[in-house]
C-alpha cells in the first residue's frame, strides 16, 4: 500500500563479526492472548481473499474519519512489518520499514486532513503449505469518485496458522515514469 505517510528508514551498518561467532537463535513473536483483538473476525480472515479484502476496507476512508484500528491490528502477526521502497533525495532506493503500529501513527495523522481510498485492481498469488506470496497492484484515490492519485504493487507475505490467515508483511513500490506497472501486474492470474 502506498501511503502518504512515512515509516522508519533502516540503515544497514552494522559491522561485521567473528567468523567463529554465530547469530543469536531468532525469537519467537509473543503468543496471541486468548479473546484479544488479535483474535480477528473470522469473516476477515479465513481466506486470503477475505484478508486481502480486509486490508484493503480497513484503510480507506474519508477524512477525518478514524479507521477501525483494532481491525487492522487483528489481520496482523504480532512483530508485523511494512513499509515502502523510497528514494532519497540522492536518488539511492532505500527501504522505510516499520511496525504497524508506527505505520498507524502516521497514518492516523494523514488520515485526519486527506481522504484515502486504496483498492486492489489485480493480483497474483503463489501459495506453499502454510505461507503465500501475493502481489497486489493498487490504485489510490483521496475520494472514491476521483481518479487515482498512485498506482503500485503491495508485496503482501502471509500465513495460514491452520485456522486463520495472518499478515506477516507488506512492502511496496509506487509506479513513477521509471518504474511503469507491468503489463502482467495488471491482470489477475497465477
Amino acid at each position: 500500500m502506498r501511503f502518504v505517510v512515512a515509516a522508519f528508514v533502516i540503515l544497514v551498518g552494522v559491522p561485521l563479526r567473528g567468523v567463529a561467532q554465530q547469530a543469536a537463535p531468532p525469537t519467537a513473536p509473543p503468543p496471541v492472548p486468548a479473546n484479544s483483538v488479535w483474535k480477528g473476525d473470522p469473516a476477515d480472515v479465513g481466506s486470503l481473499d477475505a484478508i486481502m479484502k480486509a486490508v484493503y476496507d480497513v484503510i480507506s476512508g474519508p477524512a477525518g474519519q478514524r479507521r477501525n484500528w483494532d481491525r487492522m491490528r487483528s489481520l496482523f502477526v504480532p512483530g508485523a512489518r511494512l513499509g515502502p521502497a523510497a528514494r532519497t533525495p540522492d536518488g539511492r532506493i532505500v527501504p522505510q520499514i516499520g511496525t504497524l503500529d508506527e505505520w498507524i501513527a502516521g497514518a492516523e495523522r494523514s488520515f485526519a486532513v486527506r481522504g484515502f481510498y486504496e483498492r486492489e485492481v489485480a493480483r497474483r498469488a503463489e501459495a506453499f503449505g502454510r505461507i503465500a506470496h501475493v502481489f497486489s497492484t493498487y490504485e489510490s484515490r483521496s475520494r472514491p469518485d476521483t481518479l487515482p492519485f498512485a498506482r503500485g504493487i503491495n508485496s503482501f507475505q502471509l500465513l495460514n496458522d491452520g485456522t486463520r490467515w495472518w499478515v506477516v508483511s507488506i512492502y511496496w513500490d509506487s509506479e513513477r515514469p521509471d518504474n511503469p506497472i507491468p503489463q502482467k501486474y495488471l491482470q489477475s492470474g497465477q
